[in-house]
């Protein structure tokens, strides 16, 4: 039995549940039913839960018949407007409630075609990108939009059902506002109302943005728009808001609008000059007006206002005096010369410079004026002519004659004070030279070469003083002029010679006697001159005492020494203690006279036979000679064809030589080759050599095997055992006689007198 379905839609049979009428979802959805039965006359009874499955079996349908929206002038695209919305009593969890939106048509199509949009999910209704570009209520007021609505998402098999939209187009107050000028530091309070925005339409919010501090401007939801804090036209003299209307949700439903605020100038700005000091010069023969600085102060109020109008003052001199000695014009800042001339004032000033507004707001700097000296004055000596001054001619290079110096009436360690000296006349072959100190202006005459009282006795230097800087005024005159008088004095001078080293060639074995240079050398005070060596140790040479030519006094071999130094000594005759010395170097030039030698113990040398590769005897050679002479040293085998046959000469380097087995095979022997060595001079010397060659039978390893010979007074196998047998014979004889001897001598008894003289008896 089934209980808990009042309108009799189930029933049971035989254990089957069973619907009788046709079930309605959208009705009701689920049905709770108690089932009861009797098993073994016992009562029980369990719950069926029936869900009803849903079909798609119903259509959606707008909420509204006819669907009315208002969209303002000015709205961005994509911000929608209105919503449309629709039902469908199907299961909304399943694809037949799910409801897609589009738009069908639009009427009229002016000034674009597609104005509009919906979005398929919500309804809302927007404008597209030519709407939002386009719109213009003046062309067009009211749109018919034919909405669509589909379940199923969207799909071909989908129910559907099509509503109208009525679209307002509204103006709108969303506007830049008017520009805003402010004067700067306001009185207050604060905050001020400086403008105001409105967005005719549904709620909405404002914000602002700029380069601008945080808070100095903010906007009130009413779209006020207020100044909280004072402007200084000096940090920024406009601003540029920017001002978005958004919606709640922070979406921003149109452009920008801008706001242009304009600071105006207060005058509340001192001018101010770049620097706080100057420095300028300006030369002493300046004249009245000579300009010679521009100082400029600037302000920072508005410079299209007279806030910005600059009045300058002079309002200090350090010195004082002279008065009145500079000017400064009252609206450029230019500083002149006040006087008719500069020149006698101090070296320097210090000036106060003002510059002031026209709100009599001000501030100062100071200018430094160095005055510079200009070359006005020439110098001039003290004194006309200086000395005479004696010089001993044996003074030495860098001694001080004199110290003169010229005055100089301009500026002390300027360049107008500097002095420049020369020596204009005297001094053409450059004896002396001039040394300047330049902090005192002082000048030295120093000797700068040797002096020769035999060449010059008098010197008459005509000196001049002028400034490295030209004169503005004048000229130079005979004030700037002296004369320097000098004498030299004799003094006895020691020979000197012509050259300090002197390079002579001799031949070797040259004959002695023969000339090979003559040292020459004079005195200045025309005294004789002797001439002596020095450091000849073996008395090769000899050097004529007043002729001083040099000797050699016997025959020079080169292979001795090749060169020989000496040192030549000229005295002055009348004083020994003045001397001059010259180095003589003597070369010795190589003659051939020595032939060249075999060097070297070969005796010992073999060369193996048959003929081992690669195996020679390396001879050595030896010329005493110079290379020009010995040079390369060549063997030659002697012009004999048995000996041309067997040996081979091979040459190494200029003195060595490999001879060789020239043939495959030689009988060992010690052999004899005859060879000539010749050296490289012309005519060539030459010496002839008769070597002993070992040519012997080798051993695998290249060691000569040779018959062992019976050294010298060595006895013979036969003399040997000739003298054995003789020996052993005579030894037999001498013991046959002995023992013969004691058979036949009687024995004595010993006495004690003769017991020591008895030899012992042995026993053989």
């Amino acid at each position: 039995m089934v209980t808990g379905d009042e309108e009799g839609i189930f029933g049971v049979e035989s254990g089957f549940l069973y619907a009788l009428k046709p079930l309605d979802r959208e009705k009701q959805p689920s049905y709770s039913l108690q089932v009861s039965f009797t098993a073994s006359m016992h009562p029980q009874s369990f719950t069926v839960e029936v869900c009803v499955i849903d079909k798609n079996d119903n259509v959606p349908v707008f909420l509204e018949e006819s669907m009315r929206g208002s969209v303002q002038l000015g709205l961005l695209k994509g911000i929608p407007f209105m919503q449309v919305e629709a039902l469908d009593r199907d299961d909304r969890n399943t694809a037949h409630a799910d409801l897609r939106f589009s738009l069908l048509d639009q009427t009229p199509r002016i000034p674009a075609s597609h104005m509009f949009q919906i979005d398929s999910l919500s309804g809302e209704v927007s404008l597209t990108e030519d709407g939002a570009s386009t719109l213009d209520p003046e062309m067009c007021g009211r749109y018919k939009l034919s909405v669509m609505v589909k379940d199923m998402a969207g799909k071909a098999n989908a129910f559907f059902s099509t509503g109208t939209v009525l679209v307002e187009v509204t103006g709108n107050t969303w506007a830049s506002p008017d520009p805003v000028r402010l004067q700067e530091n306001l009185p207050g309070p604060y905050p001020i109302p400086i403008s105001q925005v409105k967005w005719s339409g549904s709620e909405v919010e404002y914000s602002l943005e700029g380069e601008f501090p945080e808070m100095l401007f903010t906007i009130s939801r009413e779209g006020v728009i207020y100044l909280n804090a004072p402007l200084d036209r000096e940090t920024q003299d406009q601003f540029h808001i920017s001002i978005f209307v958004e919606r709640p949700d922070g979406r921003e439903i149109a452009k920008p609008v801008e706001l242009r605020v304009m600071v105006g100038d207060a005058n509340d700005n001192r001018p101010t000059f770049p620097q706080m000091q100057y420095h300028t010069v300006v030369k002493e023969l300046a004249t009245k007006g000579t300009e010679i600085l521009t100082v400029q102060a600037a302000d920072n109020d508005d410079p299209k206002t007279d806030n910005v109008r600059i009045f300058y003052r002079l309002v200090g001199q350090v010195p004082e005096n002279p008065r009145a000695l500079f000017r400064v014009d009252r609206d450029s800042g230019v500083i002149t010369v006040n006087s008719d001339s500069m020149e006698g004032t101090a070296p320097q000033y210090t000036l106060t410079i003002t510059a002031e507004d026209a709100k009599g707001l001000n501030s100062s700097c100071t200018v430094i004026v160095k005055v510079l000296d200009e070359n006005n004055h020439s110098p001039v000596f003290s004194q006309h002519e200086y000395g005479p001054f004696h010089l001993p001619e044996d003074s030495a290079v860098g001694t001080t004659v004199t110290a003169v110096s010229a005055w100089d009436a301009d500026e002390w360690g300027g360049d107008s004070w500097q002095v420049d000296y020369r020596l204009e006349s005297g001094n053409e072959e450059e004896v002396f030279t001039l040394v300047t100190d330049r902090q005192t202006n002082e000048v030295s005459l120093v000797l700068d070469k040797v002096l020769d009282f035999e060449r010059e006795s008098e010197y008459i230097l005509v000196l001049s003083a002028q400034n490295p800087v030209a004169l503005v005024r004048g000229r130079y005159g005979p004030a700037s002029t002296a004369t320097v008088s000098i004498f030299v004095d004799d003094i006895n001078e020691g020979p000197v010679l012509s050259q300090s080293h002197y390079e002579v060639t001799v031949r070797e074995g040259e004959e002695p006697g023969r000339v090979i240079a003559t040292i020459r050398g004079y005195d200045p005070d025309s005294h004789p001159i002797r001439y002596s060596l020095r450091g000849d140790t073996k008395r090769y040479f000899s050097i004529g005492k007043y002729s001083g030519e040099l000797k050699t006094v016997q025959a020079l071999d080169r292979e001795e020494n090749s060169t020989y130094t000496m040192e030549v000594v000229a005295e002055d005759g009348r004083n020994s203690s003045l001397s001059a010395s010259t180095l003589v170097t003597v070369h010795i030039l190589d003659v051939n006279d020595n032939s060249p030698v075999l060097v070297g113990d070969y005796s010992w040398k073999y060369l193996c036979t048959p003929r081992w590769e690669d195996q020679a005897l390396v001879l050595a050679s030896r010329d005493s000679d110079g290379p020009q002479h010995g040079g390369r040293l060549n063997f030659s085998l002697r012009s004999d064809a048995t000996v041309r046959r067997n040996w081979k000469l091979t040459p190494i380097n200029d003195t060595h030589t490999n001879l060789s087995l020239n043939i495959p095979y030689l009988p060992p022997e010690v052999y004899t080759v005859p060879f000539t060595i010749s050296d490289s001079s012309s005519p060539p010397r030459s010496t002839f050599i008769n070597l002993p060659v070992t040519v012997c039978s080798c051993n695998v390893r290249g060691n000569c095997k040779t018959a062992a010979k019976q050294l010298p007074g060595m006895p013979t196998i036969q003399s040997t055992l000739g003298v054995l047998l003789g020996t052993l014979g005579v030894i037999g004889i001498i013991l046959i006689v002995i023992f013969m001897r004691l058979s036949y001598q009687e024995p004595k008894p010993p006495n004690k007198a003769n017991q020591e003289r008895v030899p012992l008896k042995i026993s053989i």
